[in-house]
Order: structure tokens, then sequence, then C-alpha cells
């Protein structure tokens, strides 16, 4: 690393946040994916007196009300899978938090949903930086999560939702925030 590339490092700070792209999301889109093809293969192999399906024998089944019901979970199936791979290559819930010393900004930028609003960017100055925000509660839900206290704009979050990061990844991360930002930290 260049004497230039450590200047520029020591200026931003960035880390990037974890959106629908988890391993969990393209397992569940997988296995709903599989599932509601077979259903409905089921349905239609019940309706066309032919086997569609690879495992089984769905011209055993009748049609109404059996294979009506097997069509319907398999299109109602289908729809939410498209849902959940179109939420992973959309990114939703993905983006950045940059913390730019040199040019005194904050930068919070999180993808959602296509149309007009898809790109969430926030941009605070670090002088209106007031804290670094630790929420943790343990039990059946926990939620460790990292919020950034800025004047006139309230607590913006910093963590990703869903799955909770481990304990001592989430105080690491705060506390080199707020020793970045020069800011006092909260919470703990």
């Amino acid at each position: 690393m260049t004497a230039q590339a450590a200047q520029d490092r020591e200026k931003v700070l960035r880390y990037d946040v974890l959106g629908a792209k988890r391993l969990s999301n393209y397992w569940w889109a997988t296995v709903i994916s599989i599932g509601a093809t077979g259903f409905l293969l089921a349905g239609l192999s019940s309706y066309l007196q032919v086997n569609l399906l690879p495992i089984g024998n769905g011209v055993d089944l009748i049609f109404i009300p059996q294979g009506i019901a097997m069509s319907f979970y398999g299109v109602a199936g289908l729809l939410l899978a498209t849902y959940l791979w179109l939420t992973i290559v959309w990114d939703v819930g993905g983006g950045y938090n940059e913390f730019d010393r040199a040019a005194g900004k904050v930068n919070i930028l999180r993808w959602g949903y296509p149309g007009k609003n898809r790109k969430l960017e926030l941009s605070s100055r670090i002088g209106d930086v007031q804290a670094v925000r630790i929420v943790i509660r343990e039990g059946l839900n926990p939620k460790r999560s990292l919020y950034l206290r800025v004047k006139g704009r309230g607590e913006i979050p910093l963590t990703r939702v869903g799955q909770p990061l481990p304990l001592a990844e989430i105080e690491d991360q705060a506390a080199e925030i707020a020793r970045f930002l020069g800011v006092p930290m909260e919470g703990l």
C-alpha cells in the first residue's frame, strides 16, 4: 500500500451493508421455486392426464378438487419465489455507510425497490453528528443495531435488517466510527 493510499484510508471510513443478497434468501428462493414447480406440475398432470413429474405420479390425482388446489398452490408459490428472486436481484436493503473526513460528509446509501425512490441517499455534515448509539436487546427476538444520531434528522440506522451482527463486531464497528468522527458512543 502506498503512502497516499494509507492517507486516503485515514480520511474515509466505509462499511458495506448486506441487503437481500444473503445466503438464507438464496436458499428460500430456491426451495420455494422447486416446491412450487412440483405443485404446479402435479396439478397440470392431473388435468392433462400426462405425468409431468420426475418423481411421483400426478395422473392419479383427481383434478377437482386436488388438482385445482395443487395448481393454485403452485402458482402462489411461483409468485412468491419470483418476488424473492427479484428482491435478491435488486439487492433491496443493500448499500453502504461512508464517513469522509476530507469532505466533512457522512453518506448513507440504501437500495430499495425499483421506482423513482429506488436509491435512498442521506448525506450530512460530520459536524452535525452528535453520537453513535448501540441498541442491544437479547431474548427471543434479539436486536443488535447501530444508529447515528444526527442533529435535525434523529437516529439513522447503520446496520442491516434481519440477522443480528455478533456482539463483538457491532461494538468494534461502533467504537471505530465514534473514534473516526470524534463523537461519543451511547448505549453501552
